[in-house]
């Protein structure tokens, strides 16, 4: 009889669990896009933002400082790229032509780690478990919609941040008023995949070409603008990841789509910098842009010749570095290599032997 009533009870107790995991993930949900449902007939109609058509230009000496907000997780891959890009703000924050402010590292791991004294940090958290399904960056528009609630941001702009970055160039605002300023990647390309798009961008809403060929990073973007943003990114972004056409056809690139498509949905459109970052080997020159974003692995033969797509003789590539983080003094790479990827090099190699305790967090 004991028995049986323990199998009853376990039996409870599991459904009890199970409901109350529901509620809990229908709840945050919930909250994220204000009280407005997911599901499967359509986007929610979020509110009209019009975009004031003054306000374009800054009076002539002017400053608007930007919060530099970069998110991340306690990996080791993610800590070690925060403390070098760490290392590069705050050489380059007071430099002149910077209109760099405050600094916060956004930990989407749900508790403190080792760098809270090294790094200004703010832990927000995790989306619940199973929802990113293996796909870590969707954590990130549920962070901003956290960070965005909670902390307190004495800029009224923003620029969202990766790990790694390295600033390059002092970064000025490259918003103007309320039109903030991306990067143009050329494998976002909206009307390509306008059947996929209008999913979540319906046609009422205008031409395919309303949703910018960008990511969410790197954006400089006014914060009420970024407030109104987040959460349709977020439920853009999950019900993305939840329909398997989307899923296979953006692939990795799927929450910059998202990003993208929740601006368009509130009618935000962004002045577009291609001096806003360079991305090494395919970007061989620095001139005066601003950040190096090193996404490629840099493979190169001894006479100085990309071998990309297989291992070089001389290689640098953040991949190669799951698990700890590289040494320090890499070596340089051969003559004939493009100046980006020695200017990576060097700069990595200054962050990692000026940065306390490099070989030991």
């Amino acid at each position: 009889m004991a028995r049986k009533n323990f199998s009853c009870s376990s039996t409870l107790f599991i459904v009890l669990l199970t409901v109350g995991s529901f509620f809990a993930a229908y709840n945050l949900i919930t909250i994220v896009v204000h009280n407005k449902t997911l599901n499967s007939g359509g986007l929610f109609n979020d509110p009209n933002f019009m975009m004031p058509d003054n306000n374009m230009e800054r009076s002539r000496g002017t400053e608007a400082l930007f919060h530099v907000a970069l998110t991340a997780t306690d990996a080791a891959y993610s800590q070690w790229q925060s403390r070098i890009m760490y290392y590069w703000y705050k050489r380059m924050k007071n430099v002149a032509g910077s209109e760099m402010g405050k600094f916060t590292r956004i930990l989407h791991s749900g508790q403190p780690d080792n760098l809270m004294e090294e790094i200004p940090t703010f832990v927000v958290d995790p989306l619940p478990s199973g929802l990113d399904r293996g796909y870590v960056v969707l954590n990130r528009p549920w962070a901003f919609v956290q960070w965005l609630k909670r902390a307190t941001i004495e800029e009224e702009y923003i620029f969202m941040a990766e790990p790694d970055h390295i600033f390059v160039n002092p970064l000025s605002n490259l918003a103007r008023g309320v039109i903030p300023a991306g990067y143009h990647f050329e494998y976002i390309i909206p009307s390509e995949n306008e059947k996929i798009i209008r999913k979540y961008f319906p046609q009422e809403n205008g031409p395919v070409t309303n949703v910018d060929p960008i990511g969410n990073s790197p954006v400089i973007i006014r914060k009420d603008l970024l407030e109104k943003i987040a959460p349709t990114w977020m439920n853009v972004s999950l019900r993305m990841k939840n329909d398997p056409e989307t899923d296979e056809a953006f692939g990795w690139i799927l929450e910059m789509y998202a990003y993208a498509v929740a601006s368009a949905l509130h009618g935000v459109t962004h002045i577009l910098r291609e001096d806003f970052m360079l991305q090494p080997p395919f970007d061989s020159e620095i001139g005066k842009r601003f950040i190096i974003h090193y996404t490629y692995g840099c493979d190169f033969n001894m006479k100085g010749e990309l071998t990309y797509g297989t291992i070089g003789e001389w290689r640098f590539d953040k991949r190669s570095h799951l698990l700890r983080p590289p040494p320090r003094n890499i070596s340089m790479p051969p003559p004939g290599v493009p100046e980006s990827v020695v200017t990576l090099v060097k700069m990595v190699n200054e962050a990692t032997a000026n940065i306390p305790n490099w070989d030991t967090e």
